[in-house]
């Protein structure tokens, strides 16, 4: 029997709101998702600030489609990425698209793939607004998507100031297990996994500094963790203290 084929994926980037520091990191990210069968970028390639991605683009098999700026304020790259789009959406060929920008003005672009019954996965910094990033199915920060060893000092403090602290998670996947009720309040932490990417297609564990949900659930002591060899993770609320468990104030 032959083996289920990968997703076939077209992967669409806005060079003008997307940075080439990413891009080894964008790819290894859509590897996870399926193969890369259409790889095109969108930009004024004779504009000098272009020029990082001109740096990269054979080593990772990325079609350039040139656009020229002739009049000032109109974003013709924009406009033939959308219809790029539309004619591979129509194609019939493609399984999901990667829409890698962090400009609103896709939403209604990712919105209209969804409606074909097509998943969009968008990219984007965390700055990208809340329209766009819920419009996709997943959307992954490319901060995220940096090299974890940065030589340049710059770079490095910028990397660390976009991470969010671990406690910023906990209202969140409480919400999801407080709508996954079992009897004893137990639950799955890839089933929690599995809900908080439908719920929120932003959440990504590495966004507070975590590779994994389990180390982040740990970090924030707001969980009790059932972690036992040669058991599932799980995970549930923490029990509200009794007053026979507060010590009176002295």
């Amino acid at each position: 029997m032959p083996e289920p084929r990968s997703p076939r994926l077209a992967v669409l980037i806005d060079a003008d709101n997307a940075s080439a520091k990413i891009v080894d990191g964008l790819f290894e990210e859509i590897a996870k998702i399926g193969e890369a069968s259409v790889r095109r970028i969108y930009g004024d390639f004779a504009n000098a600030r272009s020029k990082a991605w001109i740096d990269v683009l054979a080593r990772h098999a990325i079609i350039p489609q040139q656009q020229f700026a002739y009049t000032t304020g109109k974003n013709a790259s924009d406009i033939t990425l959308v219809i790029d789009a539309m004619d591979l959406l129509h194609s019939g060929r493609f399984d999901g698209f990667c829409l890698v920008s962090s400009d609103s003005d896709f939403t209604r672009l990712a919105s209209r793939i969804r409606e074909q019954g097509i998943d969009v996965f968008g990219f984007g910094e965390q700055k990208t607004p809340e329209s766009f990033r819920q419009a996709c199915r997943r959307f992954i920060y490319t901060e995220n998507l940096a090299p974890s060893v940065v030589s340049n000092g710059a770079d490095a403090a910028q990397a660390v100031s976009s991470l969010r602290p671990p406690s910023a998670a906990i209202p969140i996947i409480k919400r999801v297990i407080a709508e996954m009720e079992t009897e004893d309040g137990w639950i799955l932490l890839n089933v929690v996994g599995k809900q908080l990417a439908n719920l929120a297609s932003d959440f990504d564990p590495r966004t507070f500094g975590f590779k994994k949900l389990g180390d982040l659930v740990k970090k924030t002591n707001a969980f009790e963790v059932d972690h036992a060899e040669g058991r599932p993770f799980r995970i549930r609320l923490k029990a509200a203290p009794t007053k026979s468990s507060v010590k009176p104030a002295t």
